[in-house]
């Protein structure tokens, strides 16, 4: 697939003419959920574009760079966070250290080993980790790792762009593990002024620690305003 257009879901070819440019979200198809382009590469420059306006990419190995803009879109406002009483006890034992991107790579290549429910494989191959670790380098990514013994057993990342937040993936080699890093994350994040921290699709996992739906009309309003916002401090 060249870099120099998108294939959109429709058929038609949407011409970037030497710049990082995307389809209209009114593209975006409603089945596969939110599918609205085809093709491009995973430059920086690219990465940002999309993320600015809420597209982010999922494929598998083989398949073409596919970017999605799902809608209904799972989100968090950080207030909203649910801590259930067996976390709750967790984080007061202080079971776990928490760190902030002392390894980026580490928590990213964890995540792409993580066998999931419902999945035969795993969208972050190699070339989204290189990808995200040069958005990371750039200051426009973070992980929140948990450290047990020393040990790295688990953590989250995401992408961090103005005062908005874009979780992408977490892993756990020990029970709450993930958890303890995600409501460090949210912490951190509520610190550093993020109003929204997108979630991506829908999971029980994901409604238990009260992150609920909004459509994509409202979720673009909002991106739109908060990834234009100063942070008070990055990372």
């Amino acid at each position: 697939m060249s870099h120099g257009y998108y294939q959109l879901p429709n058929g038609r070819v949407a011409s970037i003419d030497g710049e990082c440019a995307f389809p209209a979200l009114t593209e975006a198809l409603s089945e596969p959920n939110g599918l609205i382009a085809i093709g491009g590469d995973l430059s920086l420059q690219r990465l940002l574009a999309a993320y600015h306006k809420g597209i982010f990419p999922w494929f598998s190995e083989g398949e073409p760079i596919l970017w999605w803009s799902p809608s209904p879109r799972m989100v968090l406002y950080p207030h909203e966070l649910k801590i259930s009483n067996s976390l709750q006890k967790t984080l007061k034992k202080k079971t776990f250290e928490v760190k902030l991107s002392t390894q980026f790579r580490e928590v990213i290549t964890a995540c792409s080993n993580t066998l999931r429910s419902q999945q035969a494989g795993t969208w972050i191959t190699q070339d989204i980790i290189d990808a995200y670790c040069r958005l990371h380098d750039a200051g426009f990514a973070i992980s929140v790792e948990s450290y047990f013994d020393g040990q790295l057993v688990g953590g989250c990342y995401g992408v961090h762009i103005g005062n908005m937040f874009y979780g992408e993936s977490m892993f756990h080699h020990k029970t709450d593990a993930s958890k303890v890093a995600f409501v460090s994350l949210v912490q951190h994040l509520t610190a550093q002024g993020v109003g929204l921290i997108d979630c991506q699709m829908k999971t029980a996992h994901l409604a238990s620690l009260g992150a609920r739906e909004i459509e994509r009309a409202e979720f673009a309003a909002q991106i739109s305003r908060l990834t234009q916002a100063r942070p008070s401090n990055i990372a």
